[in-house]
């Protein structure tokens, strides 16, 4: 009697050039997975894989998605294309991030730019994707965050921050957003992690050293492992189980954001 071997399972992976995103992907990929792999550009993209397949990756496992988060249309248009070529979708991991600029910088689709890139961005690829992340069961969707969410407020009255800006304050407004977001109910469960911190180009926003980028990664791929038990909407700081900032875990802010998520895409449509 002949076994059947499981179909490889398929991971998208957002911000995946450098960082944790290029070791999340690495480890994936090394772990067996097909790991589609997302670029800002073709280029870095390219450069990514190559790095990949020169550490070791085997090219075969390895896709390349292409969107500027800056730009929502890219995001729209990358999900489409990754749902037909991918129609079964078992992990995203929403890593693309970006430092808020030292001044307010608004993107063409009218949002503050880390708004858009740390937050909006996930939030809507993670919804035009529900298709491939209800296919089959037990799918993921992993949010990487920050513990710098613990400092932060919505200002729901001034999202973009336009009467008051400060980079740290944007910063980690979007991080809360992303967390927040992750106890949305939905078909798939949906978890948030603070990997650490850890030697990238975030670093110099929490401190002058950190962990390599490959230690987060590790932290970031045992929630993507489905044999590692993870509770739905929870808040991961490094490999432990921790309570998210109190206002995380009021459904009624969790409603209130999926309203104003909804109202900034709707504008930007």
């Amino acid at each position: 009697m002949s076994s059947v071997s499981p179909a490889p399972r398929t991971v998208l992976v957002t911000g995946a050039t450098s960082g944790i995103g290029w070791e999340t992907a690495r480890l994936l990929a090394v772990r067996g997975c097909t790991v589609i792999v997302h670029a800002p550009d073709v280029m870095p993209g390219r450069d990514a894989l190559d790095r990949l397949v020169a550490a070791g990756v085997d090219a075969s496992r390895l896709c390349l998605a292409v969107a500027d988060f800056s730009r929502l249309d890219e995001v729209r248009s990358m999900a489409a294309r990754v749902a037909d070529g991918h129609p079964t979708l078992d992990v995203l991991v929403n890593n693309a991030a970006l430092v808020a600029p030292e001044h307010r910088t608004m993107t063409a689709d009218g949002n503050e730019l880390s708004l858009q890139v740390n937050f909006l961005a996930a939030y809507l690829l993670t919804h035009e994707l529900s298709g491939p992340l209800s296919a089959r069961p037990g799918s993921r969707v992993v949010n990487v965050s920050s513990a710098m969410h613990r400092t932060a407020s919505i200002s729901w009255d001034d999202p973009h921050r336009a009467k008051r800006y400060s980079r740290l304050a944007a910063y980690a407004q979007s991080r809360l957003a992303l967390t927040i977001s992750a106890r949305e109910k939905t078909p798939w469960t949906s978890v948030s992690v603070h990997p650490g911190i850890c030697d990238t180009a975030l670093l110099p926003l929490y401190a002058h050293e950190g962990d390599p980028a490959a230690d987060g990664a590790q932290r970031v791929v045992r929630l993507c492992d489905p044999a590692t038990e993870v509770v739905p909407g929870a808040y991961y700081d490094r490999t432990a189980l921790s309570p998210a900032a109190p206002v995380a875990m009021e459904e009624r802010t969790v409603r209130r954001l999926r309203k104003l998520a909804d109202q900034l895409l709707a504008k930007a449509a």
